[in-house]
């Protein structure tokens, strides 16, 4: 009885150990993470961590490059199958990504008649340049990326960041003629305060949005789709996870709010930020492929 006592004892002192050892590294880390130079925070906001591509899809697709701001951009074109609707759908993806998150998409639209184009943004993927600014110079790529190809009628379809690229892309943009925007941010300063480390006081952020603005050349109020919403006549699908912990629902109410043409949101159920797409792609199929019926003016 006595062993057995010593025993329990020694092994309630082993885990009183171990939870000092875990307050006392938590409280290091919330003192390491309260001290964070703002730098580290641009540093995050504008050189998000490249993905390597993989090897090349197995579908028929072939090599797109072309300049925009004196970047060369670089992505997959992949031609539709007959019957061909003379509709481009633009994959565009979220920020650490790469054009590859698209091929899959391609594969479903091609057989719907749809020429697709994924490319990879700016500073991102196999394209060129070191800052990513959350759409205040990728909306202009847009345009060059829909020149290489050709396209005369366009659909975006974003995801994250890629969604944000959209609806900042549209509102200026004349071959655009609809937009599905998943988990997309409403401004920039308002995602980049929600997802600081909450130790991160209140000037440590502003320095690092400062910082940004200052390293990256531009200003971080002017990435804004919901000051682009405004400005948008197309119709728009907007999705958004319902459980999405990185970006809240609440980035596309308040951009369904200020849209001022067709638009439906879809918010589903179950889903958090990076599985809204594929939860949701029957409805959103759905929709890109009645955007490229024909109207009954066209038909006449």
């Amino acid at each position: 009885m006595v062993g057995g006592g010593a025993a329990k004892c020694a092994g309630r002192s082993a885990v009183g150990l171990e939870v000092i050892r875990r307050v006392l590294t938590l409280a290091l880390t919330m003192a390491c993470l309260s001290c964070m130079p703002p730098s580290w925070g641009a540093n995050g906001l504008l050189h998000p961590v490249r993905r390597p591509l993989p090897p090349e899809p197995a579908l028929d697709h072939r090599s797109v490059e072309f300049e925009s701001g004196g970047l060369r951009l670089r992505g997959w074109f992949f031609p539709a199958e007959a019957p061909r609707r003379e509709i481009t759908v633009v994959y565009l993806h979220g920020v650490g990504d790469n054009r590859a998150s698209g091929v899959w998409i391609a594969g479903q639209l091609v057989r719907r008649g749809f020429d697709v184009l994924a490319y990879d943004s700016r500073g991102q993927g196999a394209s060129e340049g070191d800052a990513c600014t959350y759409g205040v110079r990728e909306r202009h790529d847009v345009s060059r990326a829909l020149d290489a190809v050709g396209a005369r009628k366009a659909v975006l379809v974003g995801v994250s960041l890629g969604a944000a690229v959209a609806l900042q892309a549209a509102p200026d943009e004349p071959r655009v003629m609809a937009v599905v925007a998943v988990a997309s941010f409403s401004d920039l300063e308002s995602v980049a305060r929600e997802r600081a480390p909450f130790v991160a006081s209140r000037s440590q952020v502003d320095e690092a949005l400062a910082r940004a603005e200052r390293e990256g050349r531009f200003r971080v109020a002017d990435a804004s789709p919901v000051e682009a919403a405004r400005r948008i006549r197309i119709p728009v699908l907007l999705v958004h996870g319902a459980k999405d912990t990185e970006t809240s629902p609440e980035h596309s109410m308040r951009i369904e709010a200020a849209l001022g043409g067709a638009r439906q949101f879809l918010v589903v159920e179950g889903a958090g930020h990076g599985d809204a797409l594929g939860k949701a792609w029957p409805a959103i199929e759905a929709w890109v492929i009645d955007r490229g019926r024909p109207t009954p003016a066209a038909t006449r």
